[in-house]
């Protein structure tokens, strides 16, 4: 669906040399909802724009559907366009229109007869949810409600792609909550392929099916976000994950404990079953569970838990290989 090939973008004045986008390739298939993360200056926002050439890149390919974005003359850029949707931290609505005609002027662009536009408008705005909200000025809306204005309109042509650019940073939790529920809906409903630029993990967690994590214009990892938040690689997406799955344990409870300390993972279905209750009838050892807490990455869950093993020490090894075959990710973080 979106094809990124060796893209660089690079930005150059006489006095010095900025590289915004470092050789990224990204695919991202039809239906998907993929997140970018990083940092502010990591280059995630430049790489989206160069997905539909808001931003040329200086070298590398765009493929989108199989047409090479590139090679397309200025005319035919801006009818490919149509089919890529928007959405933006600042929402850019026009403050003198009201929310229809800020959502019609998507549409009256892209040359749709006026007596088309009313029902089409009056449809998006109630998938957004604000079907009663047509004849205000975006100055009377909430931020939540201005951002789904701006989805409404990024909808109107029938995108086959939403770039979403930071959309929810300016959000309050709750209202980053609904929005993200909102584009789910979007992406399930109309398949639409979506990609989300943030630098909020609890984003990716939400809601993406894969996601790469890009530092000083390079992406450093990408996978499917399962992947990622259960097994990071890098010390930066690691940072990222501790922000949504925090398990550092105090040093005064650490320099207290007299057994050994393993970190358990519980992957999908498993995390579920009594595999820790099942070691204890086992094997002659005690076990205190000091932190733990079970999260889902969309929708699937994925459980951590920090248990601390007394007793014979060959007795507790043979309980850790027992937890490895159970879960096959233990680590032991503190010998006795």
């Amino acid at each position: 669906m979106i094809t990124i090939e060796n893209v660089n973008k690079v930005y150059e004045t006489k006095t010095s040399r900025v590289v915004g986008v470092d050789d990224v390739s990204l695919e991202i298939k039809k239906g998907e909802i993929y997140g970018i993360v990083g940092y502010s200056g990591a280059g995630k926002s430049t790489l989206l724009r160069c997905m539909n050439i808001l931003e040329r890149p200086t070298s590398g390919k765009i493929f989108i559907d199989e047409v090479d974005l590139l090679s397309l003359s200025n005319k035919e850029l801006r009818k490919a366009r149509q089919s890529i949707g928007m959405i933006f931290q600042g929402f850019f609505l026009t403050s003198s229109k009201t929310v229809f005609d800020n959502v019609a002027f998507a549409l009256k662009a892209a040359g749709v007869p006026k007596s088309e536009r009313k029902d089409r408008v009056l449809e998006l705005l109630d998938l957004v949810g604000l079907g009663d909200k047509a004849n205000q000025y975006p100055a009377k809306l909430s931020g939540g409600q201005k951002q789904r204005v701006s989805i409404a309109r990024a909808l109107a042509n029938n995108p086959k792609v939403l770039l979403c650019d930071e959309a929810t940073s300016a959000l309050d939790p709750s209202t980053t909550k609904s929005i993200l529920a909102l584009l789910k809906k979007i992406n399930k409903e109309f398949g639409i392929t979506i990609v989300i630029i943030t630098h909020e993990m609890e984003v990716v967690k939400e809601i993406c099916d894969k996601c790469a994590v890009m530092q000083d214009g390079q992406v450093i990892e990408q996978g499917s976000s399962y992947e990622i938040f259960a097994n990071p690689t890098k010390p930066l997406t690691k940072q990222f994950i501790q922000t949504v799955l925090n398990f550092e344990l105090p040093e005064q409870l650490l320099e207290s404990c007299q057994g050994t300390l393993v970190q358990l993972q519980f992957r999908g279905s498993i995390a579920g079953d009594p595999v820790v209750s099942d070691v204890l009838q086992k094997f002659p050892v005690q076990g205190n569970i000091l932190h733990g807490k079970v999260e889902y990455i969309k929708d699937t869950p994925l459980g951590i838990f920090i248990m601390e093993l007394l007793g014979d020490q060959q007795d507790v090894n043979n309980a850790i290989d027992y937890l490895q075959q159970r879960l096959k990710q233990v680590e032991v973080i503190q010998h006795a």
